[in-house]
């Protein structure tokens, strides 16, 4: 028997290797202006940045720039709407990380009503915005947020009574997402393992997730087997098309499940981590992978009611193991122990690099939301996690 669920739209979906061609058609599809938003390293200082720029002049579209450093505060988008808001772009372009395309994402949600972007934000505001947008087009230039599919913008400020939350509407996800592998072979090996463990986390976490459903679960082991099999050659050789390609085609896929199935311990810890220290989204996430994956391995263990979940982490193991005739324990313990290697492999850094101590676990675990992890962890746990990525 199918169980119900409901499903969010997704954007109309360009993927392949040299679909970034298809840019400046699409994008004069809209209109005559573009808003573009980049990265400070940014594409379009490439030969294939200067490629796209042609043909977006060879169709007549006009453009301004926006250039996002690091994870987009309110006070960043507030001042690009208000510098563009005067003459409203037909469409806005992201063409750079989850971090870019957020940013790009929550401009074209605020120009319409302008305003300050904290009023709307998720237990920041109180207003609850109308839905309205100007068109956006993301192309991803890394494989990790899966934000070209998702419907939430997230807003970090860094500081003591920082915060990371969410800018949230259906109509936010992009109208079009162009996906091309290639745009990714320039990332560096540290921003690979960075990205693609955020990738892999938010499939494993939607795949455990309490509001997990048919589709995204079918999803969900189709990215996470194009992650056992890309990342790792991705990282060892980032002009590998084929891993660059798998890894794409996993990000996609990890934000489609990320915003119809939610997420767990580990981006709960994201969200709380990144609002005091500036750590880079993905490597909170693959840091504390292995260790939060065994913790929640380890109670559920200890839960009578917990079979379903267990049998996923075996699911998961096959992945990685192989289907043999063996125990369920024996692929639940062979995932957790892949975890841990990856980890190494891929050369994570820990939490302390960025300034996170043993008297921040606290206040970090206080403000770590897990209501969709696949069992409930207590203070003591959480704590545990923490500290051995410190």
């Amino acid at each position: 028997m199918v169980v119900p669920f409901s499903f969010s739209r997704l954007p109309v979906i360009h993927f392949g290797p040299g679909k970034i061609d298809n840019l400046a058609s699409i994008a004069a599809g809209y209109g005559q202006s573009a808003l573009l938003v980049t990265g400070s390293a940014s594409f379009i200082k490439s030969s294939q940045g200067e490629k796209v720029m042609n043909f977006l002049s060879e169709k007549g579209i006009r453009i301004r720039k926006v250039q996002v450093t690091g994870e987009p505060s309110p006070a960043v988008v507030d001042k690009a709407v208000t510098e563009n808001r005067t003459s409203m772009p037909d469409v806005v372009i992201a063409i750079g990380g989850g971090s870019v395309m957020d940013a790009a994402k929550a401009i074209s949600a605020m120009l319409p009503p302008g305003g300050n972007l904290r009023d709307y934000l998720e237990g920041v505001g109180t207003r609850e915005h109308p839905g309205l947008k100007v068109p956006f087009i993301a192309v991803p230039t890394t494989a990790g947020t899966g934000s070209e599919a998702t419907k939430n913008a997230v807003i970090s400020e860094v500081g003591s009574n920082g915060f990371k939350r969410s800018l949230r509407h259906e109509n936010f996800v992009p109208d079009v997402a162009i996906v091309d592998p290639l745009l990714t072979v320039t990332c560096s090996p540290e921003v690979t393992a960075a990205s693609g463990m955020d990738c892999f986390t938010q499939l494993t976490e939607a795949f455990l997730s309490t509001k997990a459903n048919p589709m995204t679960d079918a999803l969900a082991l189709k990215g996470i087997e194009a992650v056992v099999r890309s990342l790792p050659e991705a990282f060892r050789d980032g002009k590998n098309t084929d891993a660059r390609t798998g890894m794409s085609f996993a990000a996609l896929l990890s934000g489609i499940c990320l915003a119809n199935a939610g997420l767990g311990a580990v981006h709960g810890f994201s969200s709380a981590i990144g609002a005091l220290f500036e750590v880079p989204h993905g490597i909170v996430c693959g840091t504390l992978m292995a260790k939060a994956n065994e913790v929640n391995v380890r109670a559920l263990r200890r839960d009578r009611s917990a079979g379903r979940a267990l049998a996923r982490y075996s699911e998961m193991g096959k992945i990685v193991l192989g289907k043999e005739d063996r125990t369920e324990d024996y692929y639940i313990d062979g995932f957790i122990d892949y975890l841990f290697r990856l980890t190494d492999e891929l050369r994570l850094p820990s939490l302390g690099r960025f300034g996170v101590s043993k008297t921040d676990i606290e206040k970090i675990c206080m403000n770590t939301d897990i209501k969709n992890n696949p069992v409930k962890l207590t203070t003591e746990e959480l704590g545990e996690i923490l500290e051995s990525r410190i």
